[in-house]
């Protein structure tokens, strides 16, 4: 038995820096699921042309993804907590590439509606998933840049797609931009499944790896043995949750209008779609940036002393503060100035963002972050339906004044993030249930 230990003699020799191998492959199934919901916004100018759909018209088939995703995010992320990170994150691409590959079938509004659906219940549990699975790999000391390099894969996703999905539409047509995605997400199926296990028994982590993951662990859990999972009814009494839950709630609507209204925007504004290609990416690599400065500065400033909080905190008064920079695009058509002001706040969101996603795994125990992680999630979507109804509501009920048909929704999605800001330095702090091991001490 002691010989079948040795490496050479029945055991793989370890992956060095294993856990930075699983946070690609956290990295690579972001992408592919935004590559998948992105392909719809990229073709939305050409299916409203020919199915003759109104701006309200796409709004609901957004809002049909964003009902289930929001839905979805809370479900899903009891039963990532309940089947465990590999199993369940396995299950979610099955579902969305599937359903990715059958939208090519759509022949009219309700058709498409009913995949956009069933498209976010299965995306649904990504975020739960990888949050989850950061808790498991990744000391505090690096949560937030593993949370940065996998919550980036969302920026990279949309800058990809216009180029992917586009070039197969001018080609082929829409059908076929909708099945590709689905191919992707099968290859990345087969990488997770051989690499992914928790660190306590994965057969290709060193023993010094497995030992700081596993001590850094052990320093925030309290003594007397295995935890029990809180009821939702303990989990929503605390102000930490609700700190957690406004810091995506408030700022996530803002990066799904750029994500899913982008082209559209731009379009209102005068700019042709081939005009206005180079400029899709600014902000989505923009976005790409900032979800590294955030976790790379917030880990920074924790190497250097400062509480887990504080440094935490700093980044979200930062993300807080630069999305305003939308707001000065009501006052141009100029496609650099829009891009670059849409690439700096989008920037800033995407350092909110990283903390938003990582103060889960901060504050709560292994048995309640994904459960916490998809009520955030749920919040965020439930911003954004009502974002986009009121999105699509008022760009055409003042289609008729031009390029000034999204002004005020790009006023408050400037200003609405801030409101964010304030409530997680309210509520996300040092209480009476840190003293209790109900939440971490942050």
């Amino acid at each position: 038995m002691a010989v079948s230990e040795q490496p050479g003699a029945g055991r793989r020799p370890p992956i060095k820096r294993l856990r930075w191998w699983i946070g690609g492959l956290l990295f690579a199934s972001t992408v592919i699921n935004y590559i998948d919901r992105q392909t719809l916004s990229n073709l939305a100018p050409f299916l409203k042309r020919d199915y003759g759909w109104t701006n309200t018209d796409y709004a609901y088939l957004v809002i049909s993804f964003r009902i289930a995703y929001s839905v979805g995010q809370t479900v899903c992320g009891r039963l990532v907590d309940k089947l465990g990170t590999r199993r369940g994150l396995t299950l979610s691409v099955i579902w969305y590439s599937v359903v990715s590959m059958l939208t090519s079938l759509a022949g009219g509004f309700y058709s498409f509606a009913a995949f956009r659906f069933l498209l976010g219940v299965g995306e649904s549990a990504n975020w739960p998933a990888a949050t989850k699975a950061v808790s498991e790999w990744f000391p505090k000391r690096e949560r937030g840049l593993a949370t940065a390099l996998f919550d980036s894969g969302s920026s990279i996703g949309a800058a990809i797609a216009p180029y992917l999905v586009l070039g197969i539409y001018f080609k082929w047509g829409w059908r076929p931009a909708f099945i590709v995605p689905g191919v992707l997400g099968f290859i990345w199926l087969a990488a997770w499944r051989w690499l992914y296990h928790r660190p306590e028994e994965h057969p290709r982590v060193s023993a010094e790896e497995r030992e700081m993951i596993l001590r850094d662990r052990r320093e925030d859990e309290p003594e007397g043995g295995e935890r029990v999972r809180p009821r939702w009814g303990q989990l929503l009494r605390l102000p930490q949750t609700w700190g957690t839950i406004s810091a995506r709630t408030l700022t996530d609507p803002v990066w799904f209008f750029v994500t899913d209204w982008f082209p559209i925007y731009l379009v209102a504004k005068g700019i042709s779609l081939e005009e206005g290609l180079f400029a899709f990416w600014i902000p989505f690599i923009a976005a790409d940036l900032g979800n590294f400065f955030g976790g790379w500065l917030s880990g920074h400033l924790i190497k250097r002393g400062w509480s887990v909080g504080a440094a935490r905190k700093a980044l979200v008064v930062f993300g807080g503060l630069g999305v305003t920079v939308l707001i000065p695009t009501v006052f141009t058509t100029n496609l650099l100035a829009i891009a670059l002001l849409f690439g700096f706040a989008t920037f800033s969101y995407a350092s909110f963002t990283t903390i938003a996603n990582v103060l889960p795994s901060d504050l709560f125990h292994s048995e309640s972050v994904a459960s916490v992680s998809g009520l955030s999630g749920t919040g965020a979507g439930i911003g954004t339906i009502i974002a986009f109804l009121l999105v699509g509501y008022v760009s055409d009920a003042r289609a008729d004044t031009g390029t000034a048909a999204f002004d005020p929704i790009i006023v408050v999605a400037g200003l609405i993030p801030l409101v964010g800001m304030a409530l997680v330095l309210l509520l996300v702090r040092n209480t009476r249930a840190t003293e209790e091991g109900l939440v971490r001490r942050i």
